[in-house]
Order: structure tokens, then C-alpha cells, then sequence
């Protein structure tokens, strides 16, 4: 996964559930609580994320990650690049299901005889 998607994947789950807590948002990513730290430390880092107390229960006190002005910029621009690039990805792979389909129409064509 690339940069780009992992940032984008952090932003979206971060702006739905700020409270989540590293090792929850590790478990939604499907990566290390480590990798899950350092993300969230350049996201910070950068300005795309700030932390925010809050309280989670009566006597516990967490974090909330929020999405910055420039996070939520940031978020926008990156959807346009990964939508760009998966489109790309989805003509060649129509061409290339094009493509193995006429090779399997000329097989079966030869293997009928005609």
C-alpha cells in the first residue's frame, strides 16, 4: 500500500471516529500499533491531524484525533490522485479482459473446427 493510500485510509477512518485509540485504528488499518504510531506522528507532524482530550468515561481521559483545515484538504486532494490512478488501472484491466476474451473465443474456435 503506498503512502498516499495509507494516509487517505487514515483520514477517512479519523474524520468518522476521531476517539479511536491507536490500537484501535491499528486494528482497522490492518497494520502494526508501531506503523499505526508513526503514521499518526507525521500526520501530526505535518498539520494534517491535531490531538484533542476529551473524556472517554468518568474518571479516563483520551485523545481525539481530528482532521485540520489542511487535513481535510489534504484528504481531498489525495482522493482526486487515487481516483485518477484507479481509473487508469480500471481501462487497462477492461482491455486486458477484452483481450484474454478474444483469445479464448480464438481457441475455442479452433478446437470446434472452424
Amino acid at each position: 500500500m503506498s503512502d498516499d493510500e495509507n494516509t487517505l485510509k487514515v483520514l477517512k477512518i479519523l474524520e468518522k471516529h476521531p476517539e479511536l485509540t491507536q490500537r484501535e485504528l491499528a486494528a482497522e488499518l490492518g497494520v502494526s500499533l508501531g506503523k499505526t504510531h508513526y503514521l499518526l506522528k507525521s500526520l501530526v507532524d505535518i498539520g494534517l491531524v491535531k490531538l484533542d482530550n476529551f473524556q472517554r468515561s468518568n474518571n479516563k481521559w483520551g485523545y481525539a484525533y481530528l482532521l485540520t483545515p489542511k487535513g481535510l484538504a489534504e484528504k481531498a486532494a489525495i482522493t482526486v490522485r487515487f481516483l485518477a490512478r484507479k481509473q487508469v488501472e480500471y481501462k487497462r484491466l477492461e482491455q486486458e479482459i477484452e483481450s484474454l476474451k478474444s483469445e479464448v473465443d480464438g481457441v475455442a474456435s479452433r478446437a470446434d473446427g472452424r
